[in-house]
């Protein structure tokens, strides 16, 4: 047990921020705030308001509903796989992180979409209290998630994201717990995208809202310690710098805000109620990180992108460096790498995201 209690120490960390441990674990499930996508990616894991591909459906499902419009040359579906090998320095050859996605336009209707999540968290020892070996478990969660975006207005879209969420961190009752570390459960995500139509702007800003992961607690023991889901406010735009026949630069700039109250008696709100009292935490601003990325295309063949990402030391102290590129192929295939940059020995230093889509 000793690598799996190491292991969830430093997804808390990872994930969540110190206050998260200091807390005790504020929030379950984690790894559906961990950012898909390479783009995304090398862009200091910025995006709500530059969702321009499938994996809108976690950065933000209204993204999708401006994907295709114009018939000459949009493309009606798109499907998108990402692989990465997490938490690369722990050395883990059984930890990664899998994510697809894929949406489809449809007349009169709009654009659905769909989404797999998987964290594969490996084999574990189970042990008793003496350290003798009692057998062995495996870890994992995931997440399906179907999607659905529309224009409210031409410069103005709106998209739902319904999902089904499942952990398992241990599928055997474990020391003195009286059940098994298996629970499943359901949340929503709301997300909206705004081109302002002003004659300045040239529609070069957009501007995006998130608000994910909103459902019941998770329970794996008893409803006594069910924990919340990781309900997270992600907000930011996107500026086209420059564009002319052959180059176009994208700016962007993103805050996340987990809106999950946990007090010193370990009790949670609901997140219903989260979504207001976690305004009047000690520190409550100093509680959002902050990302902000850069892309660059030339024509529509490479792509080189770098970004940023800065939470406050008291709040996570997560600071990276991001770098990515990207190679389209016969308007069609799409081929993305994305590299994170950190301290010596942080858990993400030298994370490598690979992905790869079909427009078709």
């Amino acid at each position: 047990m000793k690598r799996f209690t190491a292991f969830l120490l430093f997804l808390a960390v990872t994930f969540l921020g110190q206050s998260v441990v200091f807390a005790q674990g504020e929030a379950a499930v984690p790894f559906l705030v961990i950012s898909p996508g390479a783009r995304n990616g090398g862009m200091g894991e910025a995006g709500v308001a530059y969702a321009h591909d499938a994996n809108a459906v976690y950065w933000n499902p209204a993204g999708l509903a401006f994907q295709y419009e114009n018939p000459e040359t949009d493309k009606v579906g798109e499907i998108s796989f990402m692989h990465s090998k997490w938490l690369p320095q722990f050395n883990f050859e059984d930890l990664y992180y899998d994510y697809l996605a894929a949406r489809y336009y449809i007349e009169d209707l709009g654009t659905v979409g769909g989404s797999i999540t998987y964290l594969n968290l490996g084999k574990n020892v189970w042990t008793d209290e003496n350290g003798a070996e009692l057998g062995t478990f495996d870890s994992y969660e995931y997440a399906f998630a179907l999607s659905y975006a529309t224009k409210i207005m031409e410069n103005l879209g709106t998209g739902v994201n319904v999902k089904i969420i499942h952990s398992q961190l241990s599928d055997v009752t474990v020391g003195s717990e009286n059940d098994k570390g298996v629970a499943t459960t359901f949340a929503v995500d709301l997300g909206m995208l705004w081109t302002p139509a002003t004659p300045y702007l040239q529609n070069r800003l957009s501007l995006g809202f998130n608000l994910s992961n909103m459902g019941p607690k998770i329970t794996y023991i008893d409803r006594d310690q069910a924990d919340p889901l990781p309900t997270n406010l992600r907000l930011g735009l996107s500026y086209k710098l420059y564009d002319d026949e052959f180059n176009r630069i994208h700016v962007l700039y993103d805050v996340n805000r987990l809106l999950v109250r946990k007090y010193k008696d370990k009790k949670p709100d609901d997140w219903t109620t989260a979504l207001f009292t976690t305004w009047g935490q000690e520190d409550s601003f100093k509680r959002f990180s902050h990302s902000v990325g850069m892309e660059y295309w030339y024509g529509n063949l490479i792509a080189l992108r770098t970004g940023y990402f800065y939470e406050d030391e008291k709040y996570g102290a997560r600071k990276f460096l991001t770098f990515g590129a990207g190679l389209m192929y016969a308007d069609m295939f799409g081929f993305d790498f994305g590299y994170i940059s950190a301290a010596q020995n942080h858990p993400l230093s030298d994370t490598m995201r690979f992905s790869v889509s079909v427009d078709f």
